[in-house]
């Protein structure tokens, strides 16, 4: 069957929700760029804040460094940032280890890895090229024998031994896990977060892995989230909801079938699996967040959000909330749903606003099914757009939401700062090891004093990879705020 507007909003049980699926990007852009408006001497205000973060950012970059000055070195402008990330995915789908060999000898020996090496002031940027250059030596050979990968791997075997490039190469990649997860279980991940320089955040820690395939995934994932649940509220000493640690759940871990197509089942399995989750979270007095994930599982998602807040007993316990993808024409049709259930329910719903994680995947996903349009905008800018004017249309709802808003770019910060004037019920959120320099000024009481919480991965290197590739793919691109902002041969108003 074809999918096309009337038969979205037809078919949704949240009546208005499908109305923008695949609206026209120009108009709604227009409605959008109306809401985000915040007048001529707003607009003056906002760029000067962000352009004195931008400023301050840049000063204080220190030489630890880390994600962020990695995908400035290695972003997808740059041969090896490609081969990294070509890397990086193929290992997901690699189950041998002669296989992975292969791959890593055909690949790694392309890039001039020198070519970066003290280039970067980081010292995490110099120990991952150190570890990329060591790879690539080892499998150095002739060109003839460099466009046979099979005769280097034989090279390399008799050299030094199958395993040692495979080691290598992973040892480089565990240089880069360490930036991006919290640590290997919760308890290292909480100790790891009260230490000094980490312990002026909050966090919400999200346990590494994808989505569940067996009800035996399903079963170890519900028995995770369980177990942090437990840990980070015995570590929370007592704190409100808001400012206590939180936990993120993917509902896709949580059961093997998370699709529309077996909505009924999913309905059925999911929402009492979820109650227990919340009132679990409710009883540790910290607060739960359900992320978001593809476009067409967004109903899915609602309904079952929806039915915790209507049936569970969590009276008095406002932690029950979810992420909402700004990158999605529906995102303020969403934000009115939610507003409404609020009402319904009688609860404050903490909602964190993202830009998106998945744009690869929508886009490609609509061209296969031949849709006539796109359910996300399809420039950057656009979506930058769609957030701020979701930014204003959350703050505007007053007591309806404890709004939580994710973002790595100054403009954005500087807007929401701008727009949330003297309200201060309200928090930042960035991903673990990006953003630090940026928010640095943010927590600090004497610039801008404002809460910040740390979205933490929580797993082991083997849980990595998929979340390693979304980040690059989100953030390595060079027109990325994230790749942009610590660049100095970029001007500060461009």
């Amino acid at each position: 069957m074809r999918f096309d507007e009337q038969t979205a909003a037809r078919q949704s049980p949240i009546p208005g929700l499908n109305e923008h699926y695949l609206a026209d990007e120009q108009a709604l852009l227009r409605e959008l760029a109306a809401m985000a408006d915040p007048g001529e001497a707003g607009r003056r205000e906002i760029g000067r804040v962000a352009a004195d973060l931008v400023r301050a950012v840049r000063r204080n970059t220190g030489r630890e460094g880390g994600i962020d000055a990695f995908l400035q070195q290695y972003d997808l402008s740059s041969q090896e940032g490609v081969l990294l990330m070509c890397i990086a995915e193929a290992l997901l789908r690699i189950p041998d280890a002669d296989t992975a060999d292969q791959l890593i000898a055909d690949k790694i020996t392309a890039a001039q890895w020198e070519d970066h090496l003290g280039s970067s002031e980081s010292l995490f940027v110099n120990a991952s090229t150190w570890g990329l250059m060591l790879t690539g030596r080892l499998l150095k050979v002739d060109e003839d024998a460099r466009r046979n990968p099979a005769q280097v791997l034989g090279r390399v075997a008799s050299r030094a031994g199958e395993p040692v490039v495979r080691a290598a190469m992973r040892q480089a990649m565990r240089i880069m896990g360490h930036q991006f997860v919290m640590g290997r279980t919760i308890e290292e991940a909480l100790e790891r977060a009260e230490r000094r320089k980490n312990s002026v955040y909050r966090y919400s820690f999200d346990m590494l892995g994808e989505a569940a395939l067996t009800a035996h995934d399903a079963r170890r994932y519900l028995d995770a989230y369980a177990d942090a649940i437990t840990a980070i509220g015995k570590a929370s000493g007592g704190e409100d909801v808001f400012s206590a640690p939180s936990i993120s759940v993917k509902l896709s871990a949580l059961h093997p079938r998370y699709q529309y197509t077996q909505r009924d089942r999913v309905v059925r399995d999911l929402v009492p699996t979820m109650i227990e989750l919340a009132e679990h979270a409710k009883s540790a007095n910290i607060a739960l967040t359900v992320d978001a994930e593809e476009a067409d599982r967004l109903e899915l998602s609602l309904e079952i959000v929806a039915a915790v807040l209507k049936g569970a007993k969590l009276n008095t316990y406002d932690g029950f909330g979810l992420a909402v993808q700004t990158y999605q024409r529906r995102a303020g049709a969403v934000f009115r749903y939610l507003e409404t259930l609020a009402a319904d329910t009688r609860h404050r719903i903490p909602v964190r606003l993202v830009k998106g994680a998945y744009w690869d995947t929508e886009i490609k996903r609509a061209q296969e099914a031949g849709l006539p349009g796109y359910p996300v905008f399809t420039r950057k800018a656009h979506t930058d757009v769609s957030y701020l004017a979701c930014a204003r249309q959350v703050l505007a709802a007053g007591a309806a939401f404890y709004p939580q808003f994710a973002t790595h770019n100054a403009h954005t910060l500087a807007s929401v700062l701008h727009y949330a004037g003297p309200r201060r019920d309200y928090e930042f959120q960035r991903l673990h090891g990006m953003g630090e320099e940026l928010y640095a000024e943010v927590v600090d009481p004497g610039t801008l004093d404002r809460p910040c919480r740390v979205y933490a991965p929580v797993g082991s290197h083997e849980d990595l990879l998929p979340y390693l590739v979304r980040r690059l793919l989100e953030n390595g691109a060079n027109t990325s705020f994230v790749n942009r902002i610590s660049d100095d041969d970029i001007e500060v108003e461009d």
